[in-house]
């Protein structure tokens, strides 16, 4: 699926938005998945949207990223 084609889908959203903070954090994405306990692809395929994140995931990733879960899906809206 090209990017232009999911751009508004949840999954997507919400790994553009961990991506932008992982950027500007300065972290690779490798180190990331090892502040989150989780494995780089993983990390790679979440932030392409690819991936349909679990809560304990979400909850993982806030903490690594420094910011509030919530932060990462509010208001993400349902495809349409």
């Amino acid at each position: 699926m090209a990017m232009n084609e999911h751009a508004g889908a949840p999954t997507y959203v919400f790994g553009q938005r961990v991506r932008a903070r992982r950027i500007e954090l300065g972290l690779s994405q490798e180190a990331l998945a090892r502040k989150a306990g989780l494995h780089r692809t993983y990390v790679g395929s979440l932030e392409r949207g690819e991936r349909n994140v679990a809560l304990i995931n979400i909850v993982r990733l806030g903490k690594a990223l420094g910011v509030d879960p919530g932060a990462l899906i509010t208001g993400i809206q349902p495809d349409e």
